[in-house]
Formats: structure tokens, sequence, C-alpha cells
């Protein structure tokens, strides 16, 4: 049918390439799994879905989902695709480029803005020049480590520059912790050849996500937003040795919850939220972005981790009631279920430059 939009849906094939040395890891089944929640979800509103196969199974996450190399997305563009949702990691020069013709339309960052912001280091002090909350860091590599002073107390904690969750993330109580495990981390060539490192916050962590001004569904209205806006802060708890543990070991909705009503007006709530709506308008975000907060013992919030990519699993396929991400949970605060948080996700499309990829046009509608 002329003009009909038909939506697929794209997982990480392949590991992203090194930057600078660094290793982004990647995630096992490169988000197949939400990116079949998502694509069974639109296709139960009677979305018009394109999938690898002609009857899909439900239990099959690869039924569902285009892998992201360049063959990948010609099999779904002559299936008749015209919406690619890119539910993948993107980078500059990814093979979603080559197909930006001023046609398509696109659910998701800009490639060159996650090569961009997924570096920790360059963000955070990108944020901080900015005068937003950073805490205080460094990068190290074995090189300049022994004759490295620190200018922050312990405990302190290392993470990959470019990671992904709190995969590689620890606490080291004191110097030589902290040397075995930035040696560790750069022996074992997930990550590259440096380690990222920041002092430890001792309070409640949270996380925000930030949607994009657009056009939004609100029970059954049609509202826009002219500028960054957050979704209701989710609290962490039963952290792991100081650190919230990756959603793949421990279901999201078994150590996080929604702050009550009373919590999210306290005053430092609603000061980090802004802040966090501030990062999202520094980057320039064309999708949600999920921001990591934590107070220190004084009860100030600080960023210390914007997430390109927010994890978007769901409770929608009946295997998987338990996977509720912790978008989808700040989501149903304000009345939206798993299928209107991806409705109003994709509103937000936009489409593709015919030459200049600079000249990003944002569009509304399905």
């Amino acid at each position: 049918m002329p003009g009909k939009k038909n939506i697929a849906i794209l997982f990480q094939a392949q590991k992203p390439p090194i930057q600078d040395g660094i290793q982004k890891p990647m995630k096992p089944g490169g988000y197949s799994d939400s990116g079949a929640d998502i694509a069974f979800s639109l296709k139960n509103i009677n979305l018009s879905i394109i999938t690898p196969v002609k009857n899909p199974n439900v239990k099959n996450d690869y039924d569902w989902v285009f892998p992201d190399t360049e063959n990948g997305i010609q099999s779904a563009l002559d299936k008749g695709a015209t919406i690619f949702w890119l539910n993948t990691v993107l980078y500059k020069n990814h093979p979603i480029e080559t197909f930006f013709d001023g046609k398509i339309e696109i659910v998701g960052q800009r490639p060159k803005d996650v090569d961009l912001f997924d570096d920790k280091w360059r963000t955070n002090q990108l944020l901080k020049e900015q005068n937003l909350p950073i805490p205080r860091a460094k990068v190290f590599s074995k090189k300049n480590l022994k004759n490295n002073k620190f200018d922050f107390p312990f405990p302190i904690v290392t993470k990959p520059i470019r990671g992904r969750g709190s995969q590689g993330v620890y606490v080291a109580q004191n110097q030589k912790e902290l040397c075995q495990l930035i040696n560790d981390l750069i022996d074992s060539n997930k990550y590259g050849k440096e380690v990222y490192i920041e002092e430890y916050l001792s309070g409640q962590e949270i996380t925000i996500t930030v949607m994009p001004p657009g056009k939004y569904i609100f029970t059954n209205k049609e509202k826009r937003i002219h500028s960054y806006w957050s979704l209701p802060a989710i609290k962490r708890f039963n952290h792991h040795n100081g650190i919230a543990p990756y959603n793949g070991t421990v279901a999201v909705i078994e150590n996080s919850s929604i702050l009550n009503d009373d919590e999210l007006q306290q005053d430092e709530i609603k000061i980090v939220s802004k802040h966090c709506e501030n990062a999202a308008k520094i980057i320039k975000a064309k999708a949600p972005i999920r921001i990591d907060c934590r107070a220190n013992d004084k009860g100030d919030y600080f960023i210390f981790d914007l997430n390109m990519k927010p994890n978007m699993t769901g409770s929608s396929r009946p295997h998987r009631k338990d996977q509720d991400s912790l978008t989808s949970l700040a989501a149903r605060k304000i009345g939206w279920n798993y299928e209107h948080l991806l409705i109003n996700i994709l509103e937000q499309k936009w489409i593709t430059p015919a030459a200049n990829k600079d000249g990003f046009q944002q569009i509304a509608g399905i």
C-alpha cells in the first residue's frame, strides 16, 4: 500500500568498533530480547511490524528483529520497512547511515551522537563544564597508575569508559584493591586500555528517564511538549558491594521501585530531575535517555552515568512478565503501560537526511 508505515526493529549483531583503544562490551543477544518485546507489543496493537519470518514465534527473539548489518537492514527494506527502531548500540558510520536517503524514518539517537556521548569521561567533563553536578573522577592506564595521586578519598568506583550498565563496575576500599581492579579490567581485554574511576557516593541511587520535546499522548489527548522532560524517578536498592547489579542477573523489579508521591515532591529530587533534563538538552537527545544519579552523605545528588540507550524490555510476552525496564516502571507512574510508552517513543521518530548528516528534521505522527 503506497505511503504505509512499516516498522522494523534492529538488534546489535556485532561489537562496535574500538574507539581510541576503548571497547564497549556487547550484551549477549544484542538486545534482541527487548527488540522482540517491542515488536510483539506494537504488533499486538495492530501497528504494521515487519519481521524476518512470516509467523514469528512469541518465544524466539530473533523471529522479531533484524540484525543491524547492511544485509539485515536491506532485508527489512526489501520487506517494506519504512521506519527503523534502532534498538542497538550506535556509532559513527554505523551501517544504518548507509541507508539515510531522506525517506526512511528513525526511532532512536543519531549514530554520531552516541559515538560521542558513550564516552563517560568526555560526557561527564562536558556536563561538568555546564555546571551540572558530576562526581570527582579520573582516567587511569597502567602507565600512570603507580605515580598518580588521588584527590578524593576511598572508597573509589572503577568502571569502563564505554561501559554498559553495571558490567565491569566495582568499588575499591583502598589503594591495593584499586590497583588490582584497574589491572584486572585492563588485562581482561574487554574494555580497552584505560579505566574510569570516580568518588563513591554513599547515598540513595535513583534513575531518571528524560524524554525529548515532541507530541505525546496522555489519556487519549495529544499534548505538545516543547522542552526536555523527565519521567518520575526510580530508586534502586539491594546493591551488591555498593553497586546496583546488572539487570541480566537481577530483574529490575527486584531491586527498583518508583519513588512515592512525597519523595517525588522533595526539593532534591526536583533539582536533580531538572539537572537531568538540562543534560539531555546539552547533548540534544533525539530519543529517551536514562541518567543514573546518586546522593552523597549530605543528600546532594550527582549525575554519574548518562545512558544514550535505555534498556527497553517490557512485560509484554507471556514468558517475560518479570522483565519490566527502569523506563517502563517510571512510565507506569504517569499512566502509561508498556504499549503506551512505546507509542509515545514512536511518535518522536525523525526522518533521515538525504545528504547532510547534520541536517536532521524532527517529525511527528505514525
